[in-house]
């Protein structure tokens, strides 16, 4: 468990561990702006932009596990937050784009 863990926040995802999660059915979700998502996004990714989430949720499965990412790591942050105080318990913070690619 890294620092964070130790705080209640969540140690980022491996890209071998984002892959091996969505090649078992994990649904990968993209934080960004529309804008960013159509300049380039991860594979099989749903746009879900951080300011539509909270009104946009009940579109995300609560029995598969759930993996948020975006270009730097805040706004994937922020949407782990806001799921979890939801209650999804199979959600992962993949961070910023780069670690998903």
């Amino acid at each position: 468990m890294g620092l964070f863990g130790l705080f209640g926040g969540s140690s980022r995802l491996t890209r071998d561990e984002i892959r091996a999660r969505v090649a078992a059915g994990a649904v990968l979700v993209d934080v960004r702006t529309p804008a960013e998502f159509s300049a380039g996004h991860a594979a099989g990714a749903r746009n879900v932009p951080l300011q539509d989430l909270p009104r946009r949720m009940d579109e995300l499965p609560r029995d598969r596990e759930v993996i948020v990412y975006c270009r730097s790591g805040a706004r994937s942050s922020s949407a782990l937050s806001m799921l979890r105080a939801r209650g999804f318990e199979k959600v992962h913070d993949a961070g910023a784009l780069g670690n998903v690619m």
